[in-house]
């Protein structure tokens, strides 16, 4: 008799589960995505940019052809610079250099002390080489042209030089540090001219320095 009870509640249960439906719909896991890492996107590879330096320049001026020595000057400078990247590996750059007044010995004027200065200005190539997604290492090459103005005592007069142009060239690395702002120092070759025309003195004219600088990326 207990089977029998047991049987027929088996079979009550089984009905209404059939009049039910008889469908169990599966329960789907539960997938836990992992979350996402957020990751430094690299600074756009075009663009505009501008930028200031200061530099240490070197100015030497020898006579040709017996190469005495007529100026040599070093001095600190300021430099602006602005340019547009075409891509990670070329862009275009202008820069402007204003001297800051050096006193220095002319030879050719019986050692008569002068303060002198020198403004300059190049137009370049930059070849460039993204050695990371950070950090690059660049050429320069184009054209420059430095104009020097030397203030002698008052009993001596005032010479200021003809404007000096040649090919220019230049090497150095810039560091971005954020994805708008770079670091960067180079040397630069602004001219290396002879021969040149200095107060009716023919003579080899050579500009150079080394900068130390910021950028800013549009």
């Amino acid at each position: 008799m207990r089977k029998m009870n047991l049987s027929l509640v088996t079979i009550l249960a089984m009905s209404t589960f059939a009049a039910a439906g008889g469908d169990i719909t599966p329960v789907e896991p539960v997938v836990v995505q992992p979350e996402a890492v957020e990751q430094m996107i690299p600074a756009a590879n075009n663009g505009f940019y501008i930028g200031g330096a200061y530099g240490y320049e070197t100015l030497k001026i020898d006579g040709v052809p017996n190469g005495n020595s007529l100026v040599n000057a070093n001095f600190g400078s300021i430099m602006l610079d602005t340019g547009y990247k075409f891509n990670p590996y070329v862009a275009v750059e202008g820069r402007y250099w204003f001297g800051i007044s050096s006193s220095n010995t002319l030879a050719w004027r019986n050692d008569i002390n002068s303060d002198i200065t020198v403004d300059s200005w190049g137009l370049f190539v930059k070849p460039m080489y993204p050695v990371s997604d950070v950090f690059d290492v660049y050429a320069l090459l184009g054209y420059g042209s430095a104009d020097a103005t030397y203030k002698l005592p008052k009993s001596a007069g005032t010479i200021t030089s003809k404007s000096v142009t040649g090919f220019s060239w230049g090497l150095g690395a810039e560091y971005s540090f954020t994805d708008d702002w770079a670091v960067f120092v180079d040397y630069t070759s602004v001219l290396n001219k002879e021969p040149a025309v200095l107060d009716t003195i023919k003579s080899e004219n050579t500009l150079s320095g080394v900068n130390v600088g910021v950028n800013y990326k549009f």
